[in-house]
């Protein structure tokens, strides 16, 4: 399966929004948890099955299930839009040093699922009902104040094709976390003659790599590797259009490629890619046309 991204399957990526509101208690603080992803291509659904959340910092660890599993697809969660995973719960203030998103994703058990081509094949973590899917990045959550976080869940880099006769897929997570008071959005038109061009495939993708004039290359584990990506898709006026949400502000490279089908994460492509410099601005939209 090759991938794509804008709410990514293989990447690109589901984004968890981690809420610290404020309180009346000078001593705590609130959490609540959001999702949100960038697609993938050749899929119609990237299905996760969500338990609950367990965290680790002040007085010890702290776990948090859910009354009833959230199965949630991922490919509907695009561009700026999340899902909220926890409600606001109240926590001590203080550093905290690690989060666990708890999934069922087992072999060949359908919980956690993706459906291509009008097939439905397991989606499973190694280990996972035992270790999930770990973020490792410390975080705060401020004393009568507000922090507020979403996790990017990177589908073209975290799905795998089947390794083995089983045909179940893989997922092997790469999660980014960003503050939202630090982010900003990006989103654009592509030129038809762009997608319609010799040797393009059935899958366009905007790819965002950190920094300007960054040489643009395909998902192989091997800098440069793209932050996210973005699925080009037809809107309502049937323009080609793309987004990619939840970007912290600063200098960017992004690299366009009608070639996105052909990028397996486990191999190293030859991918061409069309670039352009752009700089991310906190709390606003930047348009960047191809």
């Amino acid at each position: 399966m090759k991938t794509i991204l804008k709410t990514s399957l293989i990447v690109a990526g589901v984004a968890f929004a981690l809420t610290a509101c404020k309180d009346d208690d000078p001593d705590t603080g609130t959490l609540s948890v959001a999702i949100t992803d960038a697609p993938v291509d050749n899929a119609e659904a990237v299905v996760v099955q969500f338990t609950g959340i367990e965290i680790q910092g002040v007085g010890g660890r702290q776990s948090f299930d859910f009354d009833t599993a959230q199965t949630i697809d991922l490919l509907q969660l695009t561009g700026d839009e999340s899902l909220e995973l926890l409600p606001e719960t109240e926590l001590d203030a203080g550093e905290y040093q690690w989060m666990r998103l708890k999934v069922n994703a087992e072999r060949g058990v359908t919980d956690s699922y993706i459906d291509i081509d009008g097939a439905r094949y397991s989606l499973f973590v190694p280990s996972g009902s035992q270790t999930g899917l770990k973020l490792n990045r410390p975080f705060v959550i401020a004393a009568g104040g507000q922090t507020d976080f979403t996790i990017d869940f990177d589908l073209r880099k975290s799905v795998h094709e089947p390794q083995d006769a089983a045909q179940d897929y893989y997922l092997r997570p790469s999660l980014r976390i960003v503050d939202n008071l630090e982010v900003g959005h990006i989103a654009g038109m592509i030129d038809p003659n762009l997608i319609n061009a010799e040797g393009c495939t059935d899958s366009s993708a905007v790819y965002l790599f950190e920094g300007a004039d960054v040489a643009a290359d395909d998902v192989d584990a091997v800098e440069p590797e793209p932050i996210t990506t973005g699925l080009v898709e037809v809107d309502n006026n049937g323009d080609y259009v793309y987004e990619i949400g939840f970007v912290v502000a600063g200098d960017y490279t992004l690299g366009f490629t009608c070639e996105a089908a052909n990028d397996d994460p486990e191999t190293d492509d030859v991918i061409n890619f069309a670039t352009q410099n752009v700089t991310v601005i906190a709390n606003d939209t930047v348009i960047a046309d191809f």
